[in-house]
């Protein structure tokens, strides 16, 4: 049977350190908090931000969301990211992508503070992480959670062949950067790949972050794989799904992250550890 490697139990793990030190600072008169702006009503990231607002509650953090309509300026909204720049009551910042097509992403980003960048796509912090420079900084949630839970269930990294498939700024490049900085052999496969097959065939650890369900099975990889499945899909009856599908009895896969109950729970442990992280960094 497959080896299912349990993203909930390593979250709680991360949660209950995480616990810890909020009241530790609290001790100190330190409340760490947390601002997720939410434009528009995308019913995936509404769901989201419920979940890490419940998350940051049950934590002892001071938790901020600015929900704005779906026709906000981007002069406005540009203006209420620099408000909360300068809020000594806020340490991280977060905008939940997508954004509505009228509103420059990049730009976005871009005017939040880097020291409160809690997802850590600040090109400024996106630059210290591929340079390896010593921090403290912020790094991509996800693909920090990924390398959390691969340590939480001792697979080893250094000198591993690692095939990312999915070279997007949320997940692909800062994982992959990650995993070099460890000391990774890493390929990264996308659309443009050729002979996809060749590079799998030789991947001790594959990660897929494409978000297509069922687009890889069993078949694709050599024996004794471990897979980290980032994908969030809904299959044909409606269900939450990775992009790898597999049997109970796999041949090749040793062991998987499940969707759900994989990688999505270190998502949020991650951004809340990050959260207090942050407010640690400025004492």
């Amino acid at each position: 049977m497959v080896q299912l490697i349990d993203g909930r139990k390593a979250a709680q793990t991360v949660n209950e350190a995480t616990k810890q030190r909020v009241k530790l600072l609290k001790q100190r008169g330190i409340i760490p908090g947390l601002a997720v702006v939410l434009v528009g009503h995308n019913q995936a990231s509404e769901r989201y931000v419920r979940m890490k607002e419940k998350q940051a509650q049950k934590l002892g953090i001071y938790s901020v969301l600015k929900q704005l309509p779906e026709d906000i300026s981007e002069v406005a909204l540009l203006e209420i990211i620099s408000v909360l720049n300068h809020d000594d009551r806020i340490n991280a910042i977060l905008v939940q992508s997508p954004l509505p097509a009228h509103l420059d992403e990049t730009k976005v980003i871009a005017t939040i503070d880097p020291n409160k960048d809690v997802d850590g796509f600040h090109p400024v912090n996106v630059g210290k992480l591929y340079l390896n420079l010593p921090g403290p900084y912020p790094v991509a949630c996800t693909p920090r959670g990924v390398m959390t839970l691969l340590e939480f269930n001792q697979i080893p990294v250094k000198g591993a062949n690692v095939v990312m498939i999915g070279k997007s700024s949320i997940v692909g490049k800062p994982l992959a950067a990650l995993l070099l900085n460890e000391g990774a052999t890493v390929s990264v496969l996308h659309s443009q790949t050729r002979d996809r097959q060749d590079f799998l065939k030789t991947a001790d650890i594959v990660i897929s972050a494409v978000g297509k369900a069922h687009f890889l099975n069993d078949a694709d990889f050599q024996p004794q794989t471990t897979v980290i499945d980032v994908g969030q899909n809904l299959d044909e009856n409606g269900q939450l799904v990775g992009d790898v599908d597999y049997p109970t009895e796999p041949t090749n896969i040793r062991s998987i992250t499940p969707v759900p109950g994989g990688v999505g729970p270190m998502t949020i442990a991650t951004l809340m550890q990050q959260t207090v992280e942050m407010s640690e960094w400025g004492l």
